[in-house]
């Protein structure tokens, strides 16, 4: 994350010394309830200090929530923010904000799940999830051994409208375990 508020920082750094220090980005994660999310406030509110930066970060209620993602965007604008960090919930639902957000001469980043269509944000730093799936299931495969062929598999899956992540994985981890 320390990372990703560096490289923005460094775009940023056309504005000028005096501009740089009064920059505000945003950072919009699922929820901050989830041990990687709080994590990944931590070293952005870090590296925000660390450059001068103001950092405001918002979260989703819970897990799914669009509609707090959307206002955290509009938010963002209106507050003059220069960026926004986001993990979104819902891939498709929050490209509108995110167009107004880019229209309106912000950058976007989105982390951990791409946007669909993935153009939708200026970058993105995320996990291959179906590779990851992939893994998870030759890891299961391997650990399993020859009870692997006689296993019975079940995805636990918490909502219908299941998140990009989610689908990749599941779909990968299939694609490792469908030889047995």
């Amino acid at each position: 994350m320390k990372k990703i508020i560096a490289t923005m920082a460094v775009g940023l750094m056309a504005l000028g010394s005096h501009a740089y220090a009064k920059t505000t980005v945003c950072l919009i994660t699922k929820t901050d309830s989830n041990p990687f999310f709080v994590k990944m406030k931590e070293g952005a509110q870090a590296k925000a200090d660390e450059l001068g930066m103001t950092l405001k970060a918002f979260a989703g209620k819970i897990e799914g929530d669009n509609e707090t993602q959307v206002a955290a965007i509009e938010t963002c604008i209106l507050d003059g923010a220069k960026g926004i960090l986001i993990t979104p919930s819902d891939t498709k639902g929050v490209v509108s904000a995110v167009k107004q957000a880019r229209d309106a001469g912000l950058v976007v980043i989105a982390l951990d799940t791409p946007l669909e269509p993935i153009t939708a944000a200026d970058a993105t730093f995320a996990t291959d999830n179906f590779v990851a799936g992939e893994l998870i299931g030759a890891w299961a495969r391997a650990t399993m051994g020859d009870g692997a062929a006689t296993a019975k598999l079940g995805m636990l899956d918490i909502r219908v409208e299941q998140p990009t992540v989610g689908v990749l994985r599941d779909q990968g981890s299939y694609k490792a375990l469908e030889s047995i």
